[in-house]
């Protein structure tokens, strides 16, 4: 007796697809025969990486969006309340390493933070001990030495066949790396990737791709089987029907060109579904609702990537000032900290801060003319305190209520 099942092992390609989610294309002769327990991407940087920021349109655009962004924004360095415009930090963020400039620095500084939850900066001092020049490290090869006291010991890097110990100051915590983190509340020294909490939908949403894709290269693969009902009970086709079936459907049911083509049974043939199409999914939406999951993980709007849905902001200059504020900024306010506390006092210069210029990032403008309009209007500040108040510097003979003495 020929039943279904082997003529679809019969038209079977030799070599199988595998989906880089795992899951449907690990397992394809399971889901066949029933819904398998589903395969999610294991959580560490590596897969992460791939699986999110190089398959996954969505990951990668945020990723992107976030480090670019905030690559932009120029540095500012004060002493005291006065605006320095020379000076060698300047010049080293500028102009970090021979082989990069500073925007270049920093956008893989962000980027990492946003992928592994995790951004190390090194600093290679000269001679004389001042700093010389900064690196970004890659947050795979880095691993975390615990001391005694169950802080960092000892910062373990390794490339290229070789490792190198940057040693952790057990009484000042002075290292010379840098080690910027997101907040996890189940590790004590590495930070919770976005990606890591967006896996689920990143997974879900490569899966879409990925039918997507198997419906063009595998179409002529049916979500179910063929069942021959032939007279009073006989389940058998003879040689010559079964090599006819066989050759039409191979002929008219596969590749591109014939998806979706309706299938024309006769002569006892009942069509028996065996999976859940894509309509049964609701196969848009779901792929939309992931897409939404992975944006919201990484504190991007979703109506600037262009994801429909229920959006919260009605145009994208809304959407963009809420991304500077509650996201972009957060993560600028971050790096500003851990440099003020990390590198400018490497310069033993009391009163030095660094901060970020916030008059050039363009999205907030509306705000901070609104803002000058209303200091503007203020009768009962004098004129430095308003020039405070927008990040000026004090002007000689400004500290009075209207017009300068």
């Amino acid at each position: 007796m020929k039943d279904w099942m082997r003529v679809l092992n019969r038209l079977r390609p030799p070599e199988r697809k595998k989906s880089a989610v795992g899951g449907l294309g690990a397992h394809a002769e399971t889901a066949w025969l029933g819904l398998g327990a589903p395969r999610w991407t294991a959580r560490n940087f590596r897969k992460l990486a791939e699986e999110g920021y190089r398959r996954n349109v969505i990951a990668h655009r945020c990723v992107r969006l976030l480090a670019e962004n905030a690559a932009t924004v120029p540095w500012r360095l004060y002493r005291g309340d006065g605006a320095v415009t020379d000076h060698p930090l300047l010049t080293l963020l500028a102009r970090p390493n021979p082989a990069m400039a500073g925007a270049a620095l920093f956008e893989a500084f962000y980027a990492y933070l946003a992928i592994a939850g995790d951004s190390y900066l090194e600093l290679v001092p000269k001679a004389d001990g001042s700093p010389g020049e900064l690196y970004v490290l890659r947050p795979d090869r880095m691993t975390i030495v615990p001391g005694a006291n169950g802080w960092p010991r000892a910062y373990r890097y390794e490339a290229g066949g070789r490792v190198h110990d940057f040693a952790v100051d057990p009484v000042t915590g002075e290292s010379l790396i840098l080690h910027a983190k997101s907040f996890n509340p189940m590790d004590d020294f590495h930070g919770l990737s976005p990606l890591e909490a967006a896996a689920y939908g990143i997974d879900i949403h490569n899966a879409a791709g990925a039918w997507n894709k198997a419906l063009f290269d595998n179409a002529a693969r049916p979500s179910g089987a063929l069942v021959y009902e032939g007279r009073e009970g006989a389940g058998t086709l003879s040689d010559g029907q079964f090599e006819r079936l066989k050759a039409e459907l191979a002929d008219a049911y596969q590749g591109a060109r014939n998806a979706g083509r309706p299938l024309l049974l006769e002569g006892g043939l009942k069509w028996q579904p065996m999976a859940f199409s894509p309509h049964d999914m609701d196969f848009v939406e779901g792929k939309h609702i992931a897409a939404r999951e992975i944006a919201i993980a990484f504190g991007v709007p979703p109506l600037l990537l262009n994801i429909p849905g229920d959006n919260t902001y009605s145009n994208y200059q809304e959407a963009s000032r809420a991304l500077w504020r509650l996201t972009l900024l957060p993560m600028l306010e971050k790096a500003v900290n851990a440099l003020n506390h990390w590198l400018v006092p490497r310069y033993g210069e009391e009163g030095l801060r660094l901060d970020i210029d916030r008059e050039a990032i363009t999205a907030l403008q509306a705000e901070r003319t609104a803002a000058w309009e209303r200091l503007g209007n203020a009768d009962f500040l004098t004129i430095n305190e308003k020039r405070r108040l927008v990040g000026l510097d004090p002007l000689p003979g400004c500290d009075c209520l209207g017009t300068p003495k």
